[in-house]
């Protein structure tokens, strides 16, 4: 009947991929609770790739809350395919418009780093870690985000997008504008950095995640 407000959609059990369909249509429709769902089940998600590529807790939180805004306000463009990666390809903008005018930091010591107890986003084992394996995946975190902050922006932006969150190539060069050359080419030098930049902080690595020669900085 016209004039009667949408119908909300019931929240209580939401399964992550069958009921995305029905939430999105009824947060575009103006259902708020709809929209909060989708804000709790990807803001993790958002907040880490936002500290991943900003590598400043604060920074990365009002960037995460900013994409959500943006979001919001362009709902209605969002017209099927994969609602994360859409989400995410906004967040990694406001990342990007986030640095771009921010002044060049100076590479973040790894004293300077939050550790794994705090709220970083930092990602750790699903499984319940030993204490010692805490530590060991803490201090792998923060070497590998010490290594992510001292690269130029573009690069940080195509390393994070393309093996942290796995956009395509293509994906990477839609979002930031460049031809799927560049985009190779800038992960190519990234991943080379990230090789050399984590050899030689080896000695402060656990032992378990030393890189040699031919090693990468991730399994691959």
């Amino acid at each position: 009947m016209a004039g009667l407000p949408p119908k909300p959609v019931n929240l209580a059990f939401i399964e992550p991929d069958s009921a995305d369909a029905d939430v999105i249509h009824a947060a575009q429709r103006g259902d708020l609770e709809a929209f909060n769902a989708l804000v709790t089940r990807y803001q993790d998600r958002v907040y880490t790739l936002a500290y991943r590529l900003i590598g400043d807790p604060a920074a990365a939180a009002d960037a995460a809350q900013e994409a959500f805004i943006h979001a919001y306000r362009f709902l209605s463009s969002y017209h099927g395919g994969s609602f994360k990666a859409w989400l995410l390809r906004i967040a990694t903008n406001t990342c990007y418009d986030a640095m771009r005018y921010q002044k060049r930091r100076p590479a973040t010591g790894l004293d300077d780093l939050p550790g794994a107890e705090s709220d970083d986003g930092a990602p750790l084992p699903s499984d319940t870690p030993t204490p010692e394996e805490a530590v060991q995946q803490a201090e792998l975190n923060n070497a590998i985000q010490a290594c992510i902050d001292s690269l130029q922006v573009d690069y940080r932006l195509t390393l994070v997008m393309a093996d942290v969150e796995d956009f395509s190539y293509q994906a990477i060069a839609d979002s930031t504008g460049v031809q799927l050359g560049t985009v190779k080419s800038r992960l190519s030098r990234a991943r080379l950095a990230m090789r050399r930049c984590l050899q030689s902080v080896q000695e402060l690595l656990p032992s378990a995640y030393r890189l040699n020669n031919q090693d990468e900085y991730r399994s691959e």
